[in-house]
C-alpha cells in the first residue's frame, strides 16, 4: 500500500469516526473557549460556568441514546481501532455526560469554585470528563494508558483546588505520587503483554492469546510474564477504583480536597474506571464479534444501508464476520485466562468491601466515612464482573446481563454519590464543619435536607423500595448465576455491616439533642431543592426501575 493510500485511508477513517465522537468534540471545543475567555480576559464578561453548562448540555443532547444509532455488528472501530463505539459506549458516555451537567449546577449552588477559579477548575473537570469518555471505549492497550492519564492528572490539581489549605495541598500531593507510581506499573504491564502477545489491540490480543493457549505453546515462564502483566494493569485500574489494596490515597484526599470535588471523583471516575475494568476483562477473557472499521462504515452506499435495514448483511459486516466454530472454540481455550480473571476479581471486590465497611466505624468526619463508603460500593461495583468472566464461556447473555448489573448499579450509584456530597457541601457552608457531631438534630432546623440525606444513605446500604436495592439485588443475581457462593456471602454480611455506620448518622441527625452553642442554621430554597431533586431519582427508580434496567442490558448486549 503506497502512502497516498494510507493518507486516504487514514483521511476516511477519521471522518467515519467523527460522527460516533461528536459528544466528545463538543467538550473539546468548550475546553477551547473556556480557556480563550481566560488568555483574552473575557472572565469577568462570560462566565463560565454559563459556558461549562451548554457544553454539557450539548454534548449529552449529542452523545445520548436518543440520537445515536447503534452502529452495524453492534460494534464500530474508531480511529484505527483506538477506541470501540458500541451501546456500552453509548450508556457510560450518557451517564459521564449526564454528572458533568448535574456536577456543573452542583458547584454553581454551592459557591466553589468562585468566579475567578471558575475557568480553571471547570477546564480541569471537562479534561478530566473527556479521558473517561475514552476510557469507556478503550480498545487498544496505548488507548487506555492514555485516557487513564488523561482523567487522572486533572484530578490531582482538583483535589488541591482549595488554595492556602495545607490539607488540601497535601491531599493532591499525595494523590499526584501514588498516581505516578500506579501509573508506571501499568505501563510495565502493558509493555510485557504486548512483546509477548505481539500486539496492543485488545480484541486481537485476545485472540492471540488464545491461539497460544490452543497450540500449548504457553510454556512456565510465559505463563508468570502474562500473569504479572495482566496484575500490573489491574494495579493502575484499582487505584483508579480506589480497590484494596490500592485504596490509600482515598480517604485522605477525600478528607483534604472539597466535598465537590470529591463528588467527582467518587462518581465519574468510579463509573469510567469500572467500564475500563469491563472492558479489559472481556478483551482477554473473550473473543467478541469483529467490529467495523470506521473506513467501512464511512463507506457504506445507501443500497447497503437499506438492505441493513431491512435484516439483509451489508458486505462490510459480513467481511468482518468471524466463523462461528472458530470463534467459540477460541472463547473455549480463554477459559484459563477466565479462571484467573475471575478470582483475582472476586477476592479484590471481596477485601474491598470488607476493609471499606470496616473502616467507616471509627470516622468522625463526613467526608472520610463517606470515602470509605466509596472503597466499599466499589467492591460491590466489581463483584459482577468476576460472574461474567465465569459465565462467558458457558452462557453469554448471562454474562452480558451481569456487565448490565454492573452498569444499573453505575447508574444508581451516580444519583447516591452526588447527593451524599451535594448534602456535605451545603451543610460545610451552613455549619462551618464537615464533623459528624455537628450534625446533632439538624432535623429541627433543615427537615427536608436532613430526610433526602437520610433516604440516600438508606439507598447506599440498599434497604427497599429504594434504587440501591434493586441494584445490589441484580448484582447478587448475578452471583446466584455464577454461582460464586463465597462472594455472595461476604457481599450479604457486608450489607449488613454497613447498616451501622450508615444508621449512625441518621440517628445523630435525627435523635441526637442539638448542640447548645449552635449558630443558627438555614439552607435556603435552592440548595434544598437540588438535593431533593438528587434525591428523588432513588425513589422512583426503586419502584419503576425497568427503564434503566432495560438501557443497561442494551448497553451489555453485544460484550459478549
Amino acid at each position: 500500500m503506497s502512502l497516498s493510500d494510507l493518507i486516504n485511508q487514514l483521511v476516511i477513517d477519521t471522518l467515519g469516526s467523527t460522527a460516533a465522537f461528536r459528544g466528545e468534540l463538543v467538550l473539546c471545543g468548550t475546553i477551547v473557549l473556556i480557556l480563550l475567555s481566560r488568555v483574552f480576559n473575557l472572565t469577568s464578561r462570560v462566565d463560565s460556568f454559563y459556558v461549562t453548562l451548554a457544553g454539557s448540555a450539548v454534548a449529552l443532547y449529542l452523545a445520548g441514546p436518543w440520537l445515536t444509532v447503534e452502529p452495524v455488528g453492534g460494534s464500530q472501530q474508531l480511529f484505527t481501532g483506538l477506541l470501540v463505539y458500541d451501546s456500552f459506549t453509548i450508556y457510560f458516555r450518557t451517564l459521564l455526560f449526564f454528572f458533568a451537567v448535574l456536577f456543573a449546577v452542583f458547584t454553581r449552588i454551592s459557591g466553589v469554585p468562585d468566579r475567578d477559579a471558575a475557568p480553571d477548575v471547570y477546564t480541569l473537570v471537562l479534561g478530566a470528563t473527556l479521558g473517561m469518555c475514552l476510557m469507556a471505549s478503550s480498545n487498544h492497550l496505548l488507548m487506555v494508558f492514555l485516557s487513564v492519564e488523561m482523567a487522572s492528572v486533572p484530578s490531582y490539581a482538583l483535589a488541591g483546588i482549595l488554595k492556602g489549605r495545607r490539607q488540601s495541598s497535601e491531599a493532591a500531593l499525595k494523590y499526584a505520587v501514588y498516581g505516578a507510581g500506579t501509573a508506571g506499573i501499568m505501563l510495565y504491564g502493558i509493555s510485557l503483554l504486548a512483546g509477548v502477545l505481539g500486539s496492543m489491540h485488545l480484541p486481537t490480543m485476545g485472540v492471540r492469546l488464545a491461539e497460544l493457549l490452543q497450540a500449548a505453546k504457553l510454556l512456565d515462564g510465559t505463563n508468570m510474564v502474562l500473569a504479572l502483566g495482566g496484575l500490573m494493569i489491574l494495579v493502575g485500574i484499582a487505584f483508579k477504583l480506589s480497590a484494596v489494596p490500592f485504596h490509600f490515597w482515598c480517604p485522605d484526599v477525600f478528607e483534604g480536597a472539597s466535598a465537590e470535588v470529591n463528588a467527582f471523583l467518587s462518581v465519574a471516575s468510579k463509573a469510567a474506571a469500572l467500564a475500563l475494568l469491563a472492558r479489559v476483562a472481556i478483551g482477554f477473557g473473550s473473543i467478541a464479534v469483529p467490529a467495523v472499521p470506521a473506513t467501512q462504515v464511512a463507506m457504506f452506499s445507501v443500497s447497503e444501508q437499506a438492505a441493513t435495514a431491512q435484516g439483509a448483511p451489508s458486505e462490510a459486516a459480513a467481511q468482518t464476520a468471524t466463523p462461528k466454530i472458530e470463534r467459540s472454540s477460541q472463547i473455549k481455550a480463554l477459559a484459563p485466562a477466565r479462571d484467573f480473571l475471575a478470582r483475582v476479581l472476586a477476592f479484590t471486590a471481596i477485601i474491598t468491601c470488607t476493609f471499606g465497611n470496616l473502616a467507616a466505624y471509627g470516622q468522625t468526619n463526613i467526608k472520610r466515612l463517606l470515602a470509605y463508603s466509596t472503597i466499599a460500593q466499589a467492591g460491590y461495583m466489581i463483584m459482577p464482573i468476576p460472574a461474567a468472566m465465569v459465565l462467558a464461556g458457558t452462557n453469554p447473555e448471562a454474562a452480558g446481563a451481569a456487565m448490565a448489573a454492573m452498569a444499573f448499579y453505575a447508574g444508581v450509584y451516580l444519583f447516591m454519590n452526588l447527593g451524599a456530597f451535594a448534602v456535605v457541601a451545603f451543610l460545610r457552608n451552613a455549619l462551618n464543619s464537615e464533623d459528624i457531631a455537628d450534625y446533632a438534630g439538624l432535623i429541627r432546623r433543615c427537615p427536608i435536607v436532613v430526610v433526602c440525606f437520610s433516604v440516600i444513605l438508606f439507598s447506599l446500604i440498599g434497604l427497599p423500595p429504594l434504587a440501591g436495592f434493586n441494584g445490589k439485588l441484580l448484582i447478587f443475581s448475578s452471583l446466584v448465576e455464577a454461582k460464586l457462593w463465597t462472594v455472595l456471602v461476604i457481599g450479604g454480611l457486608n450489607t449488613a455491616i454497613s447498616l451501622y455506620y450508615y444508621l449512625r448518622v441518621v440517628k445523630i441527625m435525627t435523635i441526637d439533642p442539638e448542640p447548645e452553642n449552635r449558630i443558627p442554621v438555614s439552607l435556603s430554597f435552592i440548595p434544598g431543592t437540588y438535593v431533593a431533586a438528587i434525591t428523588l431519582p432513588l425513589v422512583v427508580l426503586g419502584i419503576w426501575w425497568n427503564n434503566l434496567n432495560q438501557f443497561a442490558l442494551s448497553a451489555a448486549a453485544h460484550l459478549f
